[in-house]
C-alpha cells in the first residue's frame, strides 16, 4: 500500500535544502563574518580556493557546502552563530534549530564537540553587529526561541502518540482480538476540488446544502493532492481558508488525523505548528475563551513559557495550520458578531463560534491556514471568504480493492473476498464510501472464516449495518455465541440502553458523552463489542475528562433509529413526529436536524419486510405491532412524494424508498415525482443513481432526467443504464467531453423508451458526436437530440446524416453554439437536404439546427390509409434550408446552386446575412427556374446595389413561381416568394376562348389569364430618373398585381411617368406610393385621374408628415375560376363606386374649389373622406355646394377638423341643399360625416350635432334650417350649450317643425325652471307628444313631436330635485293637461303627501291615464298606505303596480269615473273582517271596480292585507292579470291566498314567480287553476317545485286548452316531472311560449321533451336553457326543428352540448325562417357548428338578436359569421364577448358592419382583439350611423389607444358594461 503522501514526502535535509537560496541571500552580506566563523573548521587550503571568486553571492554558496562538510560540530557551531548575531526570519531560524536538534547529518556527535566549538569561538562574538538586537532583546529572544522549539518538539511527540505510528502500533494489536467499526486502516481517499464560491454574494441565497451553494460548473471536479489543500496563493498575513466537504463515511475526520500524522513525520514543512479541534468536542466547552486558552486548553499545553510560546505563534502566523473537524456537528448557534474588533479574542474571551469566525476573517493568527471539514451543508453566513473549496468522494474502484486488499493480506481467500466485492454492483457502489467498504469487509470476513460456500451480503445500507451489529455479537461470543435470537435476549438490557443513549444524544445536540451519561452495562458491552470509542476530553481544568463516543456518527443514528422502532415507549404519533423528513426540508436555508444525516434512511430501511424479524427479536414483539410501526414510515414517505421537492430532496426520498425495498411504495412515489427529476449543481453518487433507478423502474410513467452542473461520472453511467422508464435524458455541464460521451453511449442502446437527448455545454468534439448518434440510432423511439454548446468543429457529415436517415422516429438534432466550420455547414446543407427525412436545416450565426419528419406510428398509418382510399393522393416532402449570417462570397455561389438543385422539395430558403453581393445574386436568380423552392427566397443583407435589383426583377418574367419581390435597400432586405407546386399546377391552361363581337372591342383584357405578381421596392433611393429603366423592366412583367414604390424619392415627376405605365400594367390591383415627395399638384393630378382611368376603385392620399399614395383597382381580366364559363369577376355593368381620400394636407379654399370641380367630373364617385386638412368654414361651406353635383355621393367624412358651431350649422343645413342626405353626424366639433342615399325620394332623414358648443346664438338659424325640411326623424343637439334661454327660443319656433321626429337636448345646462318652462310648451303644444326629463346625473332631455294626429301625451320627470315651489308650478301646469295618457315622477322629492295633491292633479277626459312614482318611501310604506293612497286618485283604477324593490308605484285610471252599484259594493263587504275599516274597503271597491292587472313585488303581506287581497280585490269581476312575485307571505297566508284564486274566474295570467312555492303547494294551486278557464300565461319561475308538483300542474294543464304560455324555469324539475309534462304538450295546440331553463333533467328527458314539442305548431317562443341537456338533446331538437315553422325565439345556452349536436343543430335552424333571436352561448360549439351556423344565417331574414357568448369561436370561425351577418338585413345586437376573436376576425366584423343597415349593438368583450382590430372599428363606424355601441373591454388594446379611439367616437366601449 502507498502511503498517502507519496508525493509529499519531505525529510528534514529537502527541507533544508529547499531553503538553502534564502540562507544564502540573508547572508551574502555579511560574508566577511562568515568567513572568519569558518576559520575554525574548514582547511586553509579550501579558503584560499576561493579567492579567485569575485561574486559574494557564489562565494556565500561555496562556504556553507564547506561547513556542510565540515561535519555536525562545525554545523551545529555555525547554527547556533548566525541565530544569536543576526535576526533572521524565523521560519529560517527555526529549521536551522531544527537541523541541529534533529540529526540533520548521519553520524552521532562527539562528547567533547561542544567543548571545541565553543572554545573556538572568535573573540568578540558575543557583540552583535551595528544593526543587532540589544542584549536583552537577545536573551529575550533566545528564551522564545528555546521555549517555540521545546513546544514544537513536545507537540510532534503529542501528535505522534494521538494520531501517528505509535498509536498504529497498539491499534492493530487491539484490532486483532475484537473488531472496530470505522478504524480502518488509511487508504488514500479521492479529492476533487472545485472552484472558490463567491459566498459574500450569495450570502442571503438560500441553499440547501454546500453544493446547491455553487454557481453551475463550480462543483468538485479538478482531483487533487492532499497537499494541493495548502497551496493557495495568498498575500503575506492574509489568512487561507480551507473548506473540505463530504458525506458521511468518507474519511474526513481520518484524513485530518492523517495530516497530523504526516507533519509530526517532518512532511508539510511549510507549519511549524498544527492544531486540530473536533467540533463535537468543542460543543461541550460552554464559557468563553481567548485564543490562547483554545490553542492550549483545548489541545496541547506548554510545559513551561507559555507566554513565549503563544507569542512565538502569533509571530508566525503564517506557519500554523489550525483544523477544526466537523462543522456540521457543531450545536452551538453559529450567528457572529459582524462588529467584533481585529485581536479580541487575545485579549479577552469571546464564545468558541466567535473564535472560528475571527480566525476565518483573519481577525486573529491573520496569515494562518485554516482547515475546516463538514458534512454537504450550507456555510454559515459569516464564511464568505474560502480560498479553497475540495470534497471527499470517499474511495474510487482503485481504492476500493487497495483496501479491500489491505484488509484481508493476512486471510488466504483476499482474492475471493476482492472478487466478492468486485463482482456485486450494489456492493461496489457501497464500498465507494470508506465507512461502508470497512463494514462490508468486516461482514465478508466473518462470513468467510466460517467457510461458507455461498456468501450473500444485503442490499441496503440498513440491512448491512444489521448485519454488522449481530456480526459483532457474534464475534465477540466465539463459537459459542448461539443464535441470533439467543444472543439479543442476553445482551437486551444494554442493546437498549445502547439505543436509548444514542436517540437522547441526537435530539439533544450530544455527540459526546461523560461517565456519568452512560450506564455502567451498557458502557461495558459497547466497549466490549468496539461500538464506543473512548477519548481524552479537554477542559479548563487541570485534570483532562474522560470521553466517550460512537465510533461514528451513522452508528449513533442507526442506533437511535432502532430506539424508535423497538421501544414500546414510542406510539404511531410520536414515531410519525420524529419522522421528520419534511421538517428537515422546512427551511430553506439549514436543516432542523443538524446530527441527523443518516437517521430518516435508517427509519426508512428499518421499516422494509426483511428488517421485520430482526424487530421482533429486539422488541420481543409480534408481527402486526412492527408492521403497524413499519406502515407509519411508508405512510410518510408515500405523503412526501406529493409535495414540492428540489433535486437534493428528491435524492433523499429515492434513498428512503431504496432502503424499504417495498415495490408497492416506490412505484407509488415514482409516480408522484414524474416530471419532478431535475437535478442543479451537485455530485451524485453510485449510490444516490442506485436509489434514484429504483424508483423510476418502480414506476409506469415515463420521466424526465435533468443533470444540470452535475458531476456524473462513468460508475453512475453504469448504473443508470438500467433505467428503462427514460423518456427525456439531458446532461449539461463542462465536464461533459469525448469520454463522457463514450460512455453515455454504452447506456443509451438499453433505452427503450428515450425520446429526447440533450448533451450541451460540454467539450464533446466530433469523434464524441458520432459515438453518441451510432449509438442514439438504435434508440427507436428517440426524436429529439440536442448538442449545442459543444466543441463539434468539424463532424463526419456524411456518416452522421446516414445514421439520421435510419431514425424513423427522429425530429430534431440542435447543434448550435459548436463553432462548425464553414465547410462543415455547407457540408451538412449539402447532405441534409438530400436526406429523406429532413425538413429543415438551419444555420445563422451560432444556430445549427436540422428538422426531420419524426412521423409517429399513428400518423403513418393514418397516412397509409388515407393512401389506400385514394392512390393520387401523394405525400409531398418540404425542405426549408437557412444558411443565414455564414460570409457566403460570390466564389460559393456555384456550391449554393449545386446544394439548391440537388433537392426537387425545397419549400423556404434562406441566405440573407452574407455576402453574395450583385455577383452572387445573380448568378442564383439566373439559375432560379433549375431550382424548385415552393415558398421563399430571402437575400436580404447580401450588399445588392440597384443593378441587382433589375435581376431580381428580371426573375419574375423568367420565373413563373414567383409571386412576390419584396426589396428595400435601405433595410438591405431582399426577399422572393414562390407559389406552392399545386397552386401553379391548379392554374387554368392556355388556351384560346371563345368571345362575343362585343368581347373582342376590349382587346389585351381579353387575355389568357397568368399568375398575378407582386413588387414591392421600398426605400431603394430612386430618383425621378431612375424610373424610366424600372418602368422599362415593370412592363415586361405583365402580371404584376400589387406595386409598391414607397419611400423613395420620385416626386411629381415621378408619379406622371407612373400614371403613364399605368394602362400596361392590366392585372394591377394595388398601387403604393407613399413618402415620394410629391406636392399638391399630385393630388389634383390623381383626381383628375379618376376620370381616365376607370378602373380605380379607391385613392387615398396624405401630405402630412407621412405621406400617403395608395390606389387600389378593380379587376379588369376574367376571374381563373371562373374562366370557362366566360363571365366576368367584375362585369362593367355592375356599378362600381369609387372612394377619394385625402387626408391631413393644407388645402385651403381655392384647393377645396379645384378639387370638388375635378372630383365632379368623376360619375362613380361613392366617398369622399376629407379628413385632417384644417379646413376652415368656408372651405366646408364650398364643399357643401358641390354635393349636388356627386351624384352618386353616399358619404361624405371630415374627421379632425376643428368645426365651430357656425360651420355645423353649415353641414346641417346641407340637408336642404341635397335631397339624398340621410344622415348629418358632427361629434366633438372636430368630426362630421354626411351620408347619402341612393334617390331622392322622401326618406326620413337623421341630424346630429353633438358637442358642438351650440348655443343660444345658433338658435336662430338652427331652427330656420328644420322648419325646411319636411322629413326629420332625429335631432340630436346633446352635450351643447344651449341653456335655459337657448331652449326657450327652440321651443317657440319647435311648432313650426313640419315633421313627426326626437330631440334630443341633453346635457345643456338646463335647469328646473327650464323644465317647466318646457312642461308649459308640451302641454300648450299640439305636436309635442313626449317630453322625458332627468337633470341629474343623466341630464337627459328628449322631446318628440308629430306631425298628425297622436292620441298619447307623455311626461316623464327624474332626478329634477324639484323644490316646493317648483311643484306647486308643476301641478297648476299639470291640471291644464287633460289630454294627458302617461306621467312619470321618479325621485323628484314627492313625499306621500305631495303624492296625494299630484293624484287629486292629473285627471282626464277620456281614456286611459297611466301614473308611475318612483320615490324611496315607495319600499318602505305598507300595502295597506299604498292602497289607500290610491283611491285618492280621480277615475277608476284598472291597475295596480307595487313594485318595492324599484320603489315603484304605478296606477292606470280609466275616465270618465263610473260608480259601481251600491248593492254590490254592499255585498262584498260583507266578505270583509270587522276590523278592517268599513269606509276605505268600500272607497277601494268603488275605485277598483275596473280592475284588470294586480302586480305586486317584493311585498310583505301582513293578515290584514292579505285579507283584501283575497276578500276584496282578486274576485274582481274584470281582473285579468294577477302577479305576486319575490313577497314574503306567511306559510298559513300563502295557503289562504292560493285558495283564494280559486274566485279569479276571469284571470287570463298568473305570476307567481320567486314564491319559493314547493311541490307540496301545488295541489291547492292546481284547484284555483282548475277554476280558470281563461287562463293564457302561467308563471312559476324561480321557486322550488319538484318531479311531484309539476306532474299535478302536467295534469291541470291538461285541461286547459286557451294557454299560451308556460313559465317553470329555475325550479327543480328532473326526468319525472319533464316527461309527464312533455305528454301534456302533445295536446296544447294553442301554446306559444314555453320558458324550462334552469331545471335538472338528464338528457333523456330532454329528449322526450324535444319529440312532445314537435307537436307544438304554434310555438315562438323556446326558452330551454342551462339544462345539461348534451349532445343527444340537441340533436333531437335539431331533428323537430322542421316542424316549429313559427319559432321565433330560441334560448338553448349552456346547455353542455359541444361540436356533435352543435353542428346538427345549426343546420337544422335553417328551416326556422320566422326567428328573430337566437341564443347558443356557453356551449362548446366548435367550428363546424360555427360554419353550418353562418351558412344559414341568409335564411334568418327577420333575426334581430344572436347570442354566440363564451361558445369558443375561433378567429376563423368568426370570419365566416361576418358573411353571414351582411345577409341578416334584421340584425339589431350580435354577442360575441367571451370567445378567442383576433385581429383578422375583427377586421372582418368590421367590414360587415356597413351591410347591416338596423344593427345597434356589437358586443366582443374578453376577446383577443388588438390595436389592428379596433381601429379597424372605428374606421368603419363612420360608415354605420346606427350603430349605438361596440362592448370591447379586456380585449388587448394599449390604453393609450382605447383613450384616443373613445375620443374620437365614443361607441367604442372599453370600460366595463
Amino acid at each position: 500500500m502507498q502511503p498517502p503522501f507519496q508525493n509529499d514526502d519531505l525529510d528534514l535535509k529537502a527541507a533544508v535544502a529547499r531553503a538553502r537560496p534564502q540562507l544564502v541571500q540573508f547572508l551574502t552580506p555579511y560574508l566577511h563574518w562568515l568567513l572568519m566563523t569558518s576559520q575554525r573548521f574548514i582547511p586553509e587550503a579550501a579558503l584560499s580556493s576561493l579567492g579567485g571568486i569575485t561574486d559574494p553571492r557564489e562565494k556565500t554558496s561555496l562556504l556553507l557546502d564547506l561547513l556542510e562538510k565540515a561535519g555536525p560540530a562545525a554545523w551545529k557551531h555555525f547554527a547556533q552563530s548566525v541565530c544569536m548575531k543576526y535576526d533572521l526570519p524565523l521560519d529560517l531560524e527555526v529549521l536551522l534549530m531544527s537541523s541541529v536538534e534533529e540529526g540533520y547529518f548521519s553520524q552521532t556527535e562527539e562528547s567533547g564537540t561542544d567543548t571545541r566549538v565553543h572554545s573556538s569561538l572568535p573573540k568578540g562574538s558575543a557583540r552583535r553587529c551595528h544593526h543587532s538586537s540589544s542584549g536583552s532583546d537577545r536573551d529575550a529572544k533566545q528564551r522564545r526561541l528555546d521555549s517555540s522549539a521545546k513546544y514544537r518538539h513536545l507537540l510532534i511527540n503529542f501528535i505522534q502518540q494521538r494520531y501517528g505510528s505509535r498509536r498504529e502500533a497498539g491499534t492493530e494489536a487491539q484490532e486483532q482480538t475484537q473488531p472496530l467499526p470505522f478504524n480502518q486502516t488509511f487508504v488514500n481517499v479521492v479529492i476533487h476540488q472545485s472552484k472558490a464560491p463567491r459566498l459574500k454574494e450569495r450570502a442571503e441565497k438560500p441553499r440547501e446544502d454546500l453544493a446547491g451553494a455553487l454557481e453551475p460548473e463550480e462543483c468538485a471536479d479538478t482531483a487533487m493532492k492532499v497537499s494541493d489543500l495548502f497551496c493557495s496563493e495568498a498575500p503575506l498575513h492574509t489568512t487561507k481558508v480551507t473548506f473540505l466537504f463530504g458525506k458521511p463515511g468518507t474519511g474526513k475526520t481520518r484524513l485530518m488525523h492523517r495530516i497530523c500524522q504526516k507533519w509530526a513525520e517532518g512532511v508539510l514543512p511549510q507549519f511549524l505548528f498544527i492544531f486540530l479541534f473536533e467540533f463535537r468536542q468543542l460543543n461541550l466547552f460552554k464559557r468563553k475563551l481567548t485564543l490562547k486558552e483554545l490553542l492550549f486548553d483545548m489541545f496541547f499545553q506548554p510545559e513551561d513559557s507559555p507566554d513565549a510560546v503563544f507569542q512565538s505563534i502569533l509571530e508566525n502566523a503564517q506557519k500554523t495550520l489550525i483544523i477544526f473537524d466537523g462543522l456540521d456537528e457543531f450545536a452551538a448557534n453559529m450567528v457572529v458578531s459582524s462588529s467584533s474588533k481585529r485581536g479580541s479574542g487575545l485579549t479577552f474571551p469571546v464564545p468558541i463560534s466567535q473564535l472560528f469566525a475571527d480566525l476565518c476573517h483573519g481577525k486573529l493568527l491573520p496569515g494562518c491556514t485554516v482547515l475546516v471539514t463538514s458534512r454537504p451543508k450550507r456555510l454559515p453566513d459569516f464564511l464568505y471568504t474560502v480560498s479553497v473549496l475540495a470534497e471527499i468522494w470517499g474511495f474510487d474502484h482503485e481504492k476500493i480493492e487497495e483496501y479491500v486488499s489491505h484488509y484481508f493480506h493476512q486471510h488466504s481467500f483476499r482474492e475471493r473476498a476482492i472478487a466478492h466485492v468486485k463482482n456485486n454492483t450494489k456492493l461496489l457502489s457501497m464500498c465507494l464510501i470508506p465507512a461502508l467498504c470497512n463494514i462490508v469487509c468486516i461482514c465478508l470476513e466473518y462470513l468467510l472464516l466460517k467457510h461458507q460456500m455461498r456468501v450473500e451480503l444485503p442490499q441496503t445500507m440498513t440491512q448491512l449495518y444489521i448485519k454488522m451489529f449481530l456480526i459483532f455479537l457474534n464475534k465477540q461470543q466465539g463459537d459459542c455465541a448461539g443464535d441470533e435470537e439467543t444472543q439479543l435476549k442476553c445482551n437486551k438490557k444494554a442493546i437498549l440502553g445502547l439505543f436509548d443513549l444514542a436517540l437522547r444524544g441526537l435530539e439533544e445536540k450530544k455527540l459526546v458523552f461523560y461517565v456519568g451519561d452512560i450506564p455502567e452495562d451498557v458502557k461495558e458491552f459497547a466497549s466490549l463489542h468496539g461500538l464506543l470509542t473512548v477519548f481524552e476530553v479537554k477542559t479548563s481544568g487541570t485534570c483532562p475528562e474522560v470521553g466517550y463516543a460512537f465510533v461514528h456518527l451513522s452508528l449513533q443514528e442507526f442506533f437511535a433509529a432502532l430506539c424508535l422502532m423497538v421501544s414500546r415507549r414510542v406510539d404511531k404519533n410520536y414515531l410519525k413526529k420524529k419522522f421528520f423528513l419534511k421538517s428537515k426540508w422546512t427551511s430553506k436555508n439549514e436543516t432542523k436536524t443538524e446530527f441527523m444525516e443518516s437517521f430518516h434512511v435508517f427509519l426508512s430501511g428499518l421499516s422494509s419486510r426483511e428488517c421485520r424479524t430482526f424487530l421482533m427479536l429486539l422488541a420481543e414483539q409480534d408481527e402486526a405491532w412492527v408492521q403497524e410501526k413499519q406502515d407509519v414510515i411508508l405512510q410518510s414517505l408515500k405523503k412526501l412524494a406529493a409535495t414540492h421537492l428540489s433535486g437534493p430532496k428528491v435524492l433523499e426520498l429515492c434513498h428512503c424508498t431504496f432502503e424499504t425495498q417495498n415495490l408497492e411504495v416506490a412505484q407509488h412515489i415514482g409516480s408522484l415525482l414524474n416530471f419532478k427529476y431535475e437535478f442543479k449543481n451537485f455530485r451524485l453518487t453510485t449510490l444516490d443513481m442506485s436509489a434514484l433507478v429504483f424508483v423510476i423502474n418502480s414506476s409506469q410513467d415515463l420521466i424526465c432526467l435533468d443533470f444540470a452542473g452535475c458531476l456524473v461520472d462513468t460508475d453512475c453511467l453504469e448504473v443508470l443504464a438500467g433505467c428503462k422508464n427514460v423518456e427525456h435524458l439531458s446532461f449539461r455541464s463542462r465536464r461533459c467531453g469525448d469520454d463522457f460521451a463514450a460512455a453515455l453511449s454504452k447506456v443509451i442502446k438499453g433505452m427503450g423508451n428515450l425520446k429526447k437527448l440533450e448533451l450541451t455545454g460540454g467539450s464533446i468534439t466530433a469523434e464524441g458526436m458520432t459515438d453518441l448518434v451510432q449509438a442514439a440510432s438504435q434508440c427507436l423511439q428517440l426524436e429529439e437530440i440536442n448538442l449545442q454548446g459543444n466543441r463539434i468543429r468539424d463532424p463526419e457529415v456524411k456518416r452522421v446524416m446516414d445514421l439520421f436517415s435510419k431514425m424513423e422516429k427522429l425530429k430534431k438534432v440542435d447543434l448550435s453554439n459548436n463553432h462548425l466550420y464553414l465547410n462543415a455547414v455547407l457540408s451538412l446543407a449539402k447532405e441534409g437536404i438530400v436526406c429523406q427525412n429532413v425538413t429543415e436545416l438551419c444555420a445563422r450565426v451560432s444556430t445549427t439546427i436540422i428538422y426531420f419528419s419524426g412521423t409517429s406510428e399513428e400518423v403513418q398509418r393514418s397516412s397509409d390509409l388515407k393512401l389506400e382510399e385514394n392512390k393520387e393522393i401523394i405525400p409531398t416532402r418540404r425542405v426549408n434550408l437557412c444558411l443565414q449570417d455564414h460570409r457566403l462570397s460570390s466564389q460559393h455561389s456555384k456550391m449554393i446552386v449545386d446544394i439548391l438543385q440537388s433537392c426537387p422539395c425545397l419549400s423556404e430558403v434562406d441566405l440573407s446575412g452574407n455576402k453574395l453581393g450583385d455577383e452572387g445574386c445573380s448568378y442564383l436568380l439566373e439559375n432560379l427556374p433549375c431550382i424548385s423552392i415552393s415558398k421563399q427566397l430571402n437575400l436580404s443583407q447580401n450588399h445588392l446595389s440597384v443593378t441587382g435589383i433589375c435581376s431580381l426583377l428580371k426573375s419574375v418574367k423568367t420565373c413563373q413561381k414567383v409571386m412576390e419581390v419584396q426589396v428595400s435597400l435601405g433595410h438591405d432586405t431582399a426577399v422572393l416568394r414562390f407559389r406552392e407546386d399545386r397552386e401553379f399546377a391548379s392554374l387554368p391552361p392556355r388556351e384560346e376562348p371563345a368571345f362575343s363581337a362585343d368581347d373582342q372591342q376590349h382587346g389585351e383584357e381579353n387575355q389568357t389569364p397568368t399568375t398575378s405578381q407582386k413588387i414591392r421596392l421600398t426605400d431603394c433611393n430612386f430618383q425621378a430618373g431612375d424610373l424610366k429603366n424600372l418602368c422599362a423592366v415593370l412592363k415586361e412583367c405583365g402580371n404584376i398585381s400589387e406595386l409598391d414604390l414607397s419611400h423613395n424619392y420620385l416626386g411629381d415627376e415621378g408619379l406622371l411617368q407612373l400614371f403613364q405605365c399605368l394602362p400596361e400594367l392590366k392585372m394591377l390591383r394595388s398601387l403604393k406610393f407613399n413618402n415620394n415627395q410629391i406636392s399638391l399638384n399630385s393630388v389634383f393630378f390623381i383626381a383628375q385621374s379618376l376620370t381616365t382611368l376607370e378602373h380605380i376603385k379607391t385613392v387615398i392620399l396624405s401630405l402630412g408628415h407621412t405621406q400617403v399614395v395608395h390606389l387600389t383597382f378593380w379587376e379588369r381580366v376574367r376571374s381563373a375560376s371562373r374562366w370557362r364559363s366566360g363571365s366576368l369577376a367584375h362585369p362593367k355593368q355592375e356599378a362600381k363606386g369609387w372612394c377619394f381620400c385625402l387626408r391631413d394636407s393644407k388645402v385651403g379654399l381655392e384647393d377645396v374649389t379645384r378639387l370638388c370641380q375635378t372630383l365632379a367630373q368623376c360619375p362613380q364617385l361613392t366617398e369622399i373622406d376629407l379628413s385632417g386638412n384644417s379646413l376652415s368654414d368656408q372651405s366646408i361651406e364650398r364643399l357643401l355646394s358641390f354635393l349636388p353635383s356627386l351624384c352618386h355621393l353616399t358619404r361624405l367624412s371630415i374627421r379632425n377638423n376643428s368645426l365651430s358651431p357656425h360651420c355645423a350649422v353649415l353641414l346641417l343645413n346641407s340637408i336642404n341643399l341635397c335631397e339624398r342626405i340621410r344622415v348629418v353626424e358632427v361629434r366633438s366639433s372636430e368630426n362630421a360625416f354626411l351620408h347619402l342615399g341612393g334617390t331622392t325620394q322622401s326618406q326620413k332623414t337623421s341630424c346630429r350635432l353633438t358637442g358642438c358648443a351650440i348655443g343660444e346664438g345658433q338658435v336662430e338659424e338652427l331652427c330656420s334650417i328644420l322648419e325646411q325640411h319636411r322629413w326629420l326623424a332625429e335631432v340630436d343637439l346633446s352635450r351643447n350649450q344651449l341653456g335655459d334661454e337657448g331652449l326657450r327660443c327652440l321651443l317657440d319656433r319647435l311648432h313650426r317643425v313640419p315633421a313627426t321626429c326626437s330631440f334630443n337636448l341633453s346635457h345643456n345646462g338646463i335647469s328646473q325652471d327650464g323644465v317647466l318652462h318646457l312642461i308649459n310648451a308640451f302641454v300648450t303644444s299640439g305636436n309635442t307628444t313626449e317630453v322625458q326629463v332627468s337633470l341629474c346625473p343623466k341630464a337627459t332631455l328628449i322631446i318628440k313631436l308629430t306631425s298628425r294626429d297622436d292620441p298619447r301625451k307623455i311626461l316623464r320627470l327624474a332626478e329634477c330635485n324639484f323644490q316646493p315651489e317648483h311643484l306647486e308650478k308643476l301641478f297648476l301646469l299639470l291640471e291644464k293637461c287633460t289630454g294627458l295618457t302617461e306621467y312619470t315622477s321618479s325621485n323628484n322629492n314627492m313625499t306621500v303627501q305631495v303624492a296625494e295633491r299630484l293624484l287629486h292633479s292629473l285627471r282626464k277626459d277620456l281614456g286611459l291615464l297611466k301614473i308611475s312614482i318612483e320615490e324611496p318611501w315607495v319600499c318602505k310604506e305598507r300595502v295597506m298606505n299604498l292602497l289607500e293612497l290610491a283611491v285618492q286618485a280621480s277615475g277608476n283604477i284598472t291597475e295596480i303596480t307595487i313594485c318595492k324593490d324599484k320603489t315603484l308605484f304605478q296606477l292606470v285610471l280609466r275616465f270618465p269615473n263610473c260608480q259601481e252599484k251600491k248593492e254590490s259594493v254592499v255585498s262584498r263587504l260583507s266578505l270583509c273582517k270587522a276590523e278592517i275599516k268599513h269606509s276605505f274597503c268600500q272607497r277601494l271597491c268603488e275605485k277598483c271596480a275596473q280592475l284588470q292587472v294586480l302586480r305586486w313585488s317584493h311585498v310583505e303581506l301582513q293578515e290584514d292585507e292579505a285579507e283584501i287581497l283575497v276578500r276584496i280585490l282578486l274576485p274582481l269581476p274584470e281582473l285579468k292579470m294577477f302577479g305576486l312575485t319575490s313577497s314574503n307571505v306567511a306559510p298559513s297566508g300563502i295557503e289562504y291566498l292560493i285558495s283564494g284564486l280559486q274566485n279569479c274566474q276571469a284571470i287570463e295570467e298568473l305570476n307567481l314567480g320567486y314564491m319559493k312555492l314547493s311541490s307540496a303547494a301545488i295541489p291547492e294551486l292546481v284547484l284555483g287553476l282548475c277554476e280558470m278557464p281563461s287562463l293564457k300565461r302561467l308563471v312559476l319561475n324561480h321557486n322550488c317545485i319538484g318531479n311531484d308538483g309539476c306532474s299535478r300542474l302536467a295534469e291541470a294543464l291538461r285541461e286547459m286548452h286557451n294557454m299560451e304560455e308556460i313559465n317553470l324555469s329555475h325550479n327543480k324539475i328532473g326526468n319525472p316531472g319533464l316527461i309527464n309534462l312533455a305528454a301534456v304538450l302533445l295536446e296544447m295546440q294553442n301554446l306559444k311560449k314555453i320558458d324550462l331553463s334552469g331545471n335538472c333533467p338528464s338528457p333523456a328527458g330532454g329528449e322526450k321533451l324535444m319529440e312532445a314539442l314537435a307537436h307544438c305548431k304554434n310555438i315562438k317562443e323556446l326558452l330551454l336553457s342551462r339544462n345539461g341537456f348534451e349532445d343527444r338533446t340537441a340533436v333531437m331538437l335539431a331533428f323537430c326543428l322542421p316542424h316549429m315553422t313559427n319559432l321565433k325565439i330560441l334560448h338553448f345556452q349552456n346547455n353542455k352540448f359541444g361540436q356533435a349536436g352543435g353542428l346538427e343543430l345549426a343546420r337544422a335552424l335553417a328551416v326556422c325562417e320566422l326567428l328573430e333571436e337566437i341564443s347558443l352561448s356557453e356551449n362548446d360549439l366548435g367550428e363546424q357548428s360555427i360554419h353550418a351556423l353562418s351558412k344559414g344565417l341568409p335564411c334568418f331574414k327577420h333575426l334581430r338578436k344572436i347570442d354566440l357568448k363564451c361558445c369558443g369561436i375561433t378567429d376563423d370561425a368568426s370570419k365566416s359569421l361576418s358573411l353571414g351577418f351582411r345577409q341578416c338585413p334584421s340584425m339589431e345586437e350580435i354577442i360575441l364577448s367571451w370567445n378567442a376573436l383576433e385581429d383578422g376576425g375583427a377586421q372582418e366584423l368590421a367590414i360587415a358592419l356597413s351591410k347591416m343597415e338596423k344593427l345597434k349593438v356589437l358586443d366582443l368583450e374578453k376577446n383577443h382583439i388588438g390595436a389592428s382590430g379596433v381601429t379597424k372599428f372605428m374606421e368603419e363606424l363612420a360608415k354605420c350611423p346606427e350603430i349605438q355601441v361596440i362592448r370591447l373591454w379586456d380585449n388587448p388594446v394599449p390604453k393609450d389607444l382605447a383613450k384616443s379611439l373613445t375620443s374620437q367616437d365614443p361607441r367604442l366601449c372599453f370600460s366595463f358594461s
